[in-house]
């Protein structure tokens, strides 16, 4: 019995010995920085290029690729599984035994182990760089059940104008999108081959419908781009989406941020202008790696860090409050580089659901509200159902924005959210439940009119023959090059008239992004325009 009892208690301490931990290992430095910021185009499409060039946007250190050479080494080291990475925080989130990633420390390219088990680390300060700031519809739309949810926001006066989302390139982050290959109601946007990319995270895969078990970003989706004749109504029902699937519901842990940052980087090289997320973090599965209130505070949080340095990327980033009331916002709603939106009912009134902002948040927060109590969205069996979360109020918002976005192309994402929330309810008199209040696009439209200028109009877009361009400053001498989607040059000519007419009938059906270079005042500019050709 004393021998049986001494074995077992061997066996349990070779079990604690073994345990397994999850970590974020940075590295120090990364390979060829000078030459690939030099030449972007091996690290970038040319469309995210264009994009960044057009809002003064530099490409730099980030946007460089992890060293490969230390990729490999970890992959060659028995018992650790790579689970995600990030560029931009130059690190990767693995599995492996605790002692295993103690001796991570060792290797020469190593910067830091950071345990997702927060008792693991013996000093928080982690050294890390804060980031403080930073006409497809006939003029008469019958919204039907969604009438309300776009109404409150005044959207349907920039869809009277034919602000739909045409052009926009969205990105939905979420849990799952079940059958959205197959329903009716999104019919509509596969027609117009409106979905470009997709792909799950957690599996590795492109099939992102592969995954059947939850339909959460279903439903998010529908309250955009869903279709129903004369029923429903999405807030940007002609935008283009990129579908990511960051969020293992099976269980809660650390490795869904970093899922996230490797999704929003990715975006960020297809050249997406908005992301939509419906998740947030706070508390795991093992408490050890929850996040206390004060971690909230718009800079420590993995996925907060990598949000702060999208929102410096141009992406303008919508992210749902949380569903926790007085216990607070969620990460990564807390960068002040994020646009987080809580939930009212459809008075305007706010839903007891949603998560509150505190003096421990970089900015207030939430920063705006929709309806997000009772909203109506599109179930996976195509019926038109009401739920209640945060988790639509955040895509009844993106959407609108995408339409705003449509409509002053050239305004920045910190431009765009300011104007939103100056737009607001409540704007001068902010508060932690609504934020700056219920935006009203119809007012952020005129606002943003005393804002810009465009020295070309561009017409008609979505185009079907002919597209006409017209100086307004009578720029008489001009160059003018349209990509594809994928960056790929596909006209190119001088044009020395103010006025001209490009036609158009040898192009695909699809997006794409037209350059217009110029000399005003001995001074060379250049714009971009994105074009539909229908």
């Amino acid at each position: 019995m004393k021998y049986l009892l001494i074995y077992v208690v061997f066996l349990y301490s070779n079990i604690i010995l073994c345990q397994q931990e999850y970590a974020w290992v940075y590295f120090k430095d990364k390979k060829n920085v000078e030459y690939l910021i030099n030449n972007p185009e091996l690290i970038l499409t040319e469309y995210s290029i264009l994009k960044k060039q057009s809002k003064g946007i530099t490409i730099d250190y980030d946007d460089v690729p992890i060293n490969r050479d230390y990729l490999e080494i970890i992959e060659g080291i028995d018992n650790i599984l790579i689970l995600a990475k990030s560029k931009w925080l130059n690190c990767i989130y693995v599995e492996a035994d605790l002692d295993l990633l103690y001796d991570l420390n060792d290797l020469s390219f190593v910067d830091n182990v950071l345990f997702a088990n927060k008792s693991l680390n013996p000093n928080k300060n982690t050294n890390h760089e804060n980031i403080d700031d930073y006409p497809l519809f006939d003029k008469t739309i019958d919204y039907g059940s969604t009438q309300n949810q776009i109404e409150m926001l005044n959207l349907d006066f920039l869809h009277d104008n034919e602000f739909t989302g045409n052009g926009i390139n969205m990105a939905v982050i979420d849990a799952g999108f079940v059958n959205v290959n197959s329903m009716s109601s999104f019919s509509r946007l596969r027609d117009s081959d409106k979905i470009l990319y997709t792909y799950d995270f957690v599996l590795n895969t492109e099939n992102i419908y592969q995954y059947q078990g939850n339909s959460h970003g279903t439903k998010v989706l529908s309250t955009i781009a869903g279709f129903i004749q004369d029923e429903f109504v999405g807030t940007a029902p002609d935008a283009s989406f990129y579908l990511f699937r960051t969020e293992d519901v099976s269980s809660e842990t650390p490795v869904e941020e970093s899922y996230w940052v490797e999704a929003v980087e990715v975006a960020d090289s297809l050249g997406v202008d908005i992301i939509n997320t419906s998740l947030g973090y706070k508390g795991y599965d093992n408490s050890d790696y929850s996040h206390t209130q004060l971690d909230l505070n718009g800079h420590t949080t993995f996925i907060t860090r990598g949000a702060n340095i999208a929102s410096k990327k141009g992406i303008l980033l919508v992210n749902s409050a949380g569903n926790s009331s007085t216990n607070g916002i969620i990460a990564p709603a807390d960068s002040q580089g994020v646009l987080s939106i809580g939930a009212v009912d459809s008075e305007g009134v706010y839903a007891s659901f949603s998560s509150q902002g505190s003096d421990i948040q970089p900015s207030i927060k939430p920063d705006v509200v929709a309806q997000g109590y009772q909203s109506k969205v599109i179930n996976i069996y195509d019926q038109i159902v009401s739920n209640s979360g945060t988790s639509f109020s955040s895509p009844i918002m993106a959407g609108a924005i995408a339409c705003f976005m449509q409509a002053y192309p050239r305004l920045s994402a910190n431009e765009i959210m300011n104007l939103i929330r100056e737009s607001s309810s409540q704007f001068n008199n902010p508060d932690y439940q609504l934020g700056y209040g219920i935006p009203n696009l119809h007012n952020a439209y005129e606002l943003a009119s005393n804002l810009t200028l465009d020295n070309f109009i561009v017409y008609p877009n979505p185009v079907i023959n002919y597209l006409n361009i017209i100086s307004q400053w009578n720029i008489s001498n001009y160059h003018i090059d349209i990509f594809d989607i994928n960056g790929k040059l596909i006209y190119s000519n001088y044009f020395t008239n103010p006025r001209t007419t490009i036609n158009t009938d040898l192009f695909s059906k699809g997006i794409y992004l037209m350059k217009i270079s110029y000399t005003i005042d001995g001074e060379y500019k250049s714009i971009l325009k994105k074009i539909i050709k229908k």
